[in-house]
């Protein structure tokens, strides 16, 4: 069925017109989209109904999300399950805190990269999705939730540079359309090479986050089997050129392993990978799933940090949201599909090295 969420307000202009309509009409539909929130036509009771019977006729509707499951966490945070007019299944989270309302939506249903932590990445790829499916996961729980939110990481299942016109466009709906800041617009990647390239041909004031979690090529071929691909040296020169071509600063997204990518010596290593480019770490507590991995300690997360810190790079311990809901990426989704029986076996993990190259 065609999507109104993902058409810009001169596309909903141009479809009022093919139907008749003033171009005006085009814009209260963008209004009632992107400002209010409202999926449904019938709701959007300043149209005329027969302008709006013409749109159901053909099929046209707000959205293609139907929230099949919330969870709500003690700390406020929200996990959404959404079902998709295409088929399949897909999560977005909701994080309201002081000083913001940020939601993590997905790019994809699964993801090929298959990092060895990432319960998505374990459940293998179905398919992108549409600019409008990703708006939409922002304009519903927007709707169900009655809060507005204020900053959006393209953070959730998949690998937004896989999508990449899709996620651009959705960028620039959420900032044009929705009124989102691009300031407060993240885009996240394992590392694709060619996608990040493109991105600093945008120049857009976004934030580029890189989920790098090993420093050395022997660890991050094993966690993050992309690099095999898009090896260090060479994600370095491109997220290096990004920063210098935008001007803005790079996020380092650190997934925190116990005994596997946590040690003092990968740290250091990891501060020589980033000498010279303008970044800020992340580390991340793991938030545990099927994959065989646990957490790092809370003592060897603080020495990583006093390494990385030390040698004049600002660093933030994540603080964990949601850890009784199972908000880590993929994990409402492959619980859905146990319960029907459709799940997909784990892969199969072997040990891991942590010597460097």
């Amino acid at each position: 069925m065609p999507e109104l969420v993902g058409l810009t307000t001169d596309e909903l202009k141009t479809l009022a017109e093919s139907h008749g309509e003033k171009p005006f009409r085009g814009k209260q539909l963008a209004t009632w989209l992107y400002q209010k929130s409202e999926p449904s036509l019938a709701a959007m009771t300043d149209l005329p109904k027969a302008f709006r019977a013409k749109l159901e006729a053909e099929g046209y509707q707000g959205g293609a999300m139907t929230i099949h499951r919330v969870q709500a966490s003690s700390d406020g945070t929200r996990k959404y399950l959404f079902g998709t007019e295409a088929s399949g299944m897909v999560e977005s989270v909701l994080m309201p805190s002081d000083d913001r309302v940020s939601v993590c939506v997905s790019t994809q249903i699964g993801c090929a990269v298959a990092c060895v932590f990432c319960e998505t990445g374990l459940s293998g790829f179905q398919r992108h999705l549409t600019a409008g499916e990703i708006v939409e996961q922002v304009q519903q729980i927007q709707h169900e939730s009655g809060m507005r939110v204020s900053h959006v990481v393209f953070m959730g299942m998949g690998e937004p540079l896989f999508n990449y016109e899709h996620t651009i466009k959705a960028v620039k709906l959420l900032n044009e359309e929705v009124g989102i800041g691009m300031r407060h617009l993240t885009v996240s990647t394992s590392g694709v090479v060619p996608g990040i390239q493109r991105l600093a041909d945008e120049d857009l004031q976004l934030t580029l986050a890189l989920s790098l979690h090993a420093p050395n090529d022997a660890l991050r071929d094993y966690l993050v089997p992309l690099n095999r691909r898009y090896p260090l040296a060479v994600l370095r020169e491109a997220v290096k050129d990004y920063t210098e071509r935008t001007g803005r600063r790079l996020t380092i997204e650190y997934v925190m392993l116990q005994g596997v990518n946590d040690t003092v010596d990968l740290a250091r290593q990891t501060a020589d990978w980033l000498r010279g480019i303008h970044a800020h770490v992340n580390l991340i507590p793991f938030n545990a799933t099927d994959a065989a991995f646990g957490p790092s300690t809370p003592e060897a997360i603080q020495a990583f940090r006093g390494v990385l810190e030390t040698a004049g790079f600002p660093v933030t311990v994540r603080v964990e949201r949601g850890a009784d809901i199972a908000a880590a990426c993929g994990q409402l989704r492959r619980q859905a599909l146990k319960e029907t029986g459709e799940v997909v076996p784990l892969l199969k993990l072997p040990v891991a090295s942590t010597e460097g190259p």
